[in-house]
């Protein structure tokens, strides 16, 4: 019997993850490991390092795996959209923003210039790889961000703001790095990268995000609420929302990132509004929309069928569309998670790793990035214990990944792509296993101290 090739091997090793994840997924969380451990372990092992079933090499596969990561980051940064629900006037907004512009600025300032003088680096290279390892992820990150809608802990919000908003604010130094090694046209003195890289592909791609959110769901909404059309298949919403504002975004050289996150927010806002807000007017009813008793056993499947029309399209439906919405939005997370972290266990092998890592990782994880939160929380009200969480938890992953592979694709040169390929992927790893390890005893403990807070409160 020949031996099977790679997609056979992938889809036997993701298929065995996802269902035993499902099948010990309440044991594993209370471990002190991440699923991204595990997925990493068996990449590892599927790959020249184990039984030599998979090979990838980020030179080579490059296009491959730079869509693989972008669809993986459209994903999360539109999940993690969804997932924001307090109001933009809300004072704690300034937490996810102010980490998002201030302290990314400060870690790609920070990152660059060791690159410079630590690394031997041009200014180019040095900043590039500032900006690739600025973004903290939405993916990894997950047991840290905001669980449901109705979560209001500044610390989980804020590291769910963060990592969806950083991912697209660090794209214009991303391709500032690029300009001045001259692969990217800056303009005379920047005005080129100031006018469309900055300024329109920033504000851009929040309007035009925001836009199409809003414009969507009010459209499905209405389409089932007045005239009963547009149900089912809640999960198209999602999938179409992104593709057709990040292509939008890209057709009008806008930063897609920005533009699908703020489209995430912008759904979920529908959501929250009444339905008489939403179509301008009080619903339409129909005689069938009188209660059915989903518990009746003696019920037909036809009156089972007309309670789930009434609950799609009675003054329950936006709410009913955005859970739809954001629990298929969380399992599709989880799917990209296990291939995307598999790939990188296997891409492993390919990297010539250099010594240099061993010190910049402990300096990037314990320095730079606990500098920077500090600068970047000054003025919000977050206190002692979530700051230094906020500062541990800025978890590298599938965002700086894709710019990794960005920078690689745009013609880098082969010396400074192997020197980013080293340093990136030893930090995500790093992260991976230092994160992971630490992350549920950390908050078990975070959650146990605000309960009894909380309860000390109410005595």
């Amino acid at each position: 019997m020949s031996e099977p090739d790679a997609f056979i091997v992938a889809c036997l090793v993701i298929g065995t993850l996802l269902i035993a994840k499902t099948l010990s997924g309440s044991f594993i969380s209370r471990l002190p490991l991440s699923s991204a451990m595990l997925y990493l372990c068996v990449g590892m092992a599927m790959g020249p390092w184990g039984l030599g079933l998979l090979s990838l090499d980020a030179i080579e596969d490059v296009n491959l795996l730079e869509r693989l990561t972008e669809i993986a980051v459209l994903i999360s940064l539109f999940t993690a959209g969804m997932k924001l629900e307090l109001p933009l006037t809300d004072r704690r907004w300034r937490i996810p923003v102010q980490l998002a512009t201030v302290s990314m600025l400060v870690t790609v300032a920070c990152v660059a210039a060791i690159g410079m003088w630590g690394l031997g680096m041009s200014l180019g290279g040095a900043v590039l790889l500032g900006a690739i390892l600025a973004p903290t992820d939405p993916v990894l990150a997950s047991d840290v961000q905001v669980a449901d809608t109705n979560d209001r802990d500044r610390l989980r919000f804020g590291l769910t703001g963060e990592g969806g908003m950083n991912d697209g604010t660090a794209f214009p130094l991303v391709v500032l790095g690029l300009g001045l090694l001259g692969l990217h046209e800056l303009g005379d003195w920047g005005w080129r990268w100031w006018s469309v890289d900055v300024l329109w592909a920033i504000a851009g791609g929040l309007g035009l995000g925001a836009g199409l959110g809003a414009l969507v769901g009010r459209l499905i909404l209405y389409l089932r609420m007045r005239h009963r059309e547009a149900l089912g298949s809640d999960e198209f919403i999602a999938l179409g929302l992104i593709a057709l504002t990040y292509g939008l975004a890209l057709y009008l050289q806008t930063y897609g990132f920005l533009a699908v996150f703020a489209a995430g927010l912008a759904l979920q806002r529908v959501g929250e509004k009444s339905p008489s807000a939403v179509l301008g007017t009080e619903p339409v009813k129909s005689p069938g929309d009188a209660p059915v008793n989903r518990l009746d056993v003696s019920s037909s499947p036809r009156d089972a069928a007309e309670a789930d029309i009434n609950e799609a399209t009675g003054p329950q439906a936006p709410a009913q569309m955005m859970l739809a919405v954001q629990r298929f939005n969380t399992q599709l997370e989880s799917f990209v998670e296990v291939g995307i972290v598999l790939a990188v266990g296997v891409l492993l092998a390919s990297v010539k790793f250099r010594v240099e890592v061993l010190w910049f990782i402990p300096l990037l994880f314990l320095v730079i990035r606990p500098l920077s939160v500090s600068l970047g929380l000054i003025g919000t009200q977050v206190k002692g214990n979530q700051r230094g969480l906020i500062a541990w938890f800025g978890i590298r992953g599938i965002g700086s990944l894709y710019y990794l592979l960005y920078a690689i694709s745009h013609g880098v040169k082969p010396e400074l792509a192997q020197m980013l390929l080293s340093v990136t992927v030893a930090v995500v790893v790093a992260s991976v296993v230092l994160h992971g390890i630490s992350v549920t005893p950390l908050m078990n403990r975070y959650e146990a101290r605000k309960k009894a807070r909380i309860g000390a409160r109410s005595d």
